[in-house]
């Protein structure tokens, strides 16, 4: 009884002394002894691994996590101002950000859903909008494919409201997918092809958290106001009401709290990366840290993956891949004559390729594949500067290819929506056409705004 009466008491004093003791010897401790400052915070995170996995405060796996945010946080390229130093004998090498994470091969609350969901009242359209605003919204900052997996699991009650044979309720599924898919591209964090489009905007050329939303937040915007009025128009509503029996409230746990504080500095830290140095993949590990170390996200939660959703993806990637080690990508692309053309219609053309093969391929193997190509055609073809050179090419054909929607094995949110049973392959095809042909129309019309205000001349200061 002695034993564990005493031992959360130690675990506590442990959890507050052994990071903040870590942090003064990666910040105080001076190089000597033949060792630089980068080989000395290393040691110091040796010994405060060590410890953690013995004594085991929290889980080991949340050890793992926590080592690699540190590591993030004080040692890498992008690592906190505070830790940064200029790389000399005695102080020694930042690591590059990119080969730590490659080490590594989100959890709202669902009840801030239902609460968020409460204003929208009862008719079936304006839930549905509802539905497609707060998916939207979290997509900015969650995976696309958790968030996808939280809304329909929230759907379900509401879809029991719906008969069977009123087609609102293949409306009502479709909407979750559309505004994941969309709603990703309104932060840079928001999805992987987002992330792989900042690797060719450098320099000049390269985009804060804040400058990124400029453009992706209009885009979200206006693509899932069109993306509900195409739902509500070609899958009208029967009922004309539906009563929501979902109790949800801001809950008050300890838990909640972690949450709710968590997701709330993740995403000051994310619009504030100008004063602090960390970029948005850096700060994206501190929840994951959170969550681990408080038990809010465990081990099981960690298994609770759909694997037949992964297997269909897997599929899309593996086609992507072929397509570009075989090179038939490539030469499909330099069959397109460009040369000569004016700088608008060679946008329309790489984004509408791209958004064609997004519908086959995966997303991020879609990214992975074009804009390489992309970025080069942006330097060799003259005609581009005139529509605001390789930053309206990069971020046009990744706005594009996250509206190519039309099949189940396009994104894990159109394959999850896919499994529900409620939503026939034909129509996700009919929708996505429809996106997909709104969205390139909607990229001219905001790269030629954005270059009309010089948002893409870089700076001559």
């Amino acid at each position: 009884m002695s034993t564990s009466s005493s031992s959360p008491s130690y675990k506590v004093y442990f959890v507050l002394l052994v990071p903040l003791a870590t942090l003064l010897l990666l910040h105080f401790t001076p190089a000597g002894d033949g060792f630089s400052v980068m080989e000395q915070r290393v040691a110091a995170l040796f010994v405060f691994a060590a410890l953690s996995w013995i004594l085991e405060p929290w889980p080991i796996y949340a050890t793992s996590i926590l080592v690699i945010t540190l590591e993030l946080i004080c040692l890498s390229d992008s690592a906190w101002f505070v830790f940064r130093q200029a790389e000399s004998p005695a102080f020694g090498k930042l690591l590059s950000y990119r080969d730590i994470m490659a080490t590594l091969a989100s959890r709202l609350d669902q009840n801030l859903a239902r609460v968020l969901l409460k204003p929208f009242g009862e008719k079936p359209a304006y839930v549905m909008l509802g539905i497609m605003v707060i998916t939207a919204t979290f997509s900015m900052f969650m995976s696309n494919t958790a968030t996808t997996a939280m809304m329909l699991a929230i759907l379900l009650p509401i879809l029991k409201e719906l008969p069977a044979t009123d087609r609102g309720r293949s409306a009502l599924v479709l909407s979750v997918p559309i505004a994941a898919n969309l709603g990703g591209l309104g932060t840079p964090i928001g999805s992987p092809p987002n992330a792989i489009a900042l690797k060719y905007l450098t320099g000049a050329d390269a985009l804060n958290f804040g400058q990124w939303m400029a453009f992706g937040l209009p885009f979200v915007l206006v693509m899932v106001g069109f993306g509900w009025f195409l739902l509500k128009t070609l899958f009208p509503f029967q009922q004309q009401s539906i009563t929501i029996n979902m109790k949800g409230s801001f809950q008050q746990s300890t838990r909640a709290r972690i949450v709710y504080i968590t997701f709330a500095g993740t995403i000051a830290l994310w619009l504030s990366d100008f004063l602090h140095g960390m970029n948005a993949y850096v700060v994206a590990m501190i929840p994951v840290t959170v969550f681990l170390l408080t038990n809010v996200i465990n081990k099981e939660d960690l298994k609770t993956l759909s694997w037949e959703v992964l297997w269909l993806v897997a599929g899309g990637i593996a086609l992507g891949l072929a397509m570009e080690e075989s090179g038939l990508a490539q030469n499909l692309v330099s069959q397109i004559p460009l040369a000569g053309l004016p700088g608008w219609a060679v946008l329309i053309l790489a984004a509408g390729f791209a958004q064609l093969m997004a519908n086959f391929l995966s997303h991020t193997a879609t990214a992975n594949l074009l804009l390489p190509i992309v970025a080069a055609l942006s330097v060799s073809l003259p005609a581009v500067q005139s529509i605001g050179g390789l930053p309206a090419m990069i971020i046009g054909v990744t706005l594009t290819i996250s509206t190519g929607m039309c099949l189940p094995i396009s994104s894990p949110p159109n394959a999850l929506a896919s499994a529900t049973g409620e939503v026939k392959t034909p129509d996700m095809t009919r929708v996505g056409l429809w996106i997909g042909g709104m969205g390139l129309a909607l990229i001219l019309i905001l790269m030629a705004l954005m270059n009309a205000l010089h948002f893409f001349t870089p700076s001559t200061s």
